[in-house]
């Protein structure tokens, strides 16, 4: 753990989530919350910044391809002193800086995404680059299970294997569910996991809200002397923290009213999220 121990809690990283939706009135808050033990992780213990400086030129980089969920990024931001409260209780308003989709214009935000399978290809292009510098960064690409139906995505991932590009981690959240209904029903993947290993990457599973499990399954995948890429395919809960949300699809669009904001709060905030 690093100096950031004590921060990115889950239950204030969904409260800050909330407090978002709610503010601007916007979607996309059950794909946010799957990715919040991610983030809380990664942010927490892997991903390195020079005196906390989103602009460090040495820093490990972390793609949001699946950029509908920045608000559990700006959240973990928020953590890091690199969001105002002004901007989080501001989020939505005319002339905010922070959009509903990842934007490269917000320090700390590495590359502009929305348009699924694009962020990918991005932090692919990052892993070169560090590879050719030979730097010690690492990069970190995170896509959603609904997103790897796009054909960049693996036209990316025969890039990385090719180049080996043993400093890349791609990790899929694997919520079962993308914006028009369950990844099953719209175009199934089968298993991810061996569709990974057959374009070169080393692969790993993990319960995607157990933060323990997830810090030492990162630690693994690098600590494998391999030359390949990695793939850490994260199983989570579309929703996760609000019973009603759980699983539930329609709160991939559906916006907060007070009461439901008010019942959300309450169970993200009681004293563990099972």
């Amino acid at each position: 753990m690093n100096s950031q121990a004590l921060r990115f809690d889950s239950r204030q990283l969904r409260k800050t989530v909330l407090d978002m939706a709610y503010a601007g009135s916007t979607v996309h808050i059950g794909c946010a919350f799957s990715i919040i033990e991610l983030l809380a992780v990664l942010y927490r213990s892997h991903l390195h910044f020079s005196n906390n400086d989103p602009l460090d030129p040495n820093r490990d980089y972390f793609v949001l391809s699946k950029g509908h969920g920045v608000m559990a990024q700006y959240a973990c931001m928020r953590e890091l002193g690199w969001l105002s409260e002004e901007a989080i209780s501001d989020y939505f308003s005319d002339g905010s800086e922070l959009k509903g989709l990842s934007d490269s214009r917000v320090k700390g935000l590495e590359v502009t995404s929305g348009s699924l399978g694009h962020g990918f290809s991005v932090g692919v292009g990052m892993a070169l680059g560090a590879k050719l510098n030979k730097t010690n960064q690492k990069t970190y690409v995170l896509v959603g299970d609904g997103e790897i139906n796009e054909g960049a995505i693996w036209e990316g991932a025969l890039f990385a294997s090719h180049h080996q590009l043993k400093n890349l981690m791609v990790i899929v959240d694997q919520n079962g569910f993308q914006a028009m209904g369950a990844t099953n029903d719209v175009i199934a993947l089968g298993s991810i996991r061996a569709k990974f290993e057959s374009f070169g990457f080393i692969c790993s599973d993990v319960d995607g809200h157990n933060e323990e499990d997830i810090h030492q399954a990162i630690g693994e995948l690098w600590a494998s002397p391999s030359d390949c890429p990695r793939a850490l395919i994260a199983k989570t809960v579309k929703g996760k923290g609000v019973p009603f949300m759980e699983n539930n699809n329609m709160w991939h669009y559906t916006r907060l009213n007070a009461e439901t904001y008010s019942m959300a709060v309450a169970a993200v905030t009681s004293e563990s999220i099972q």
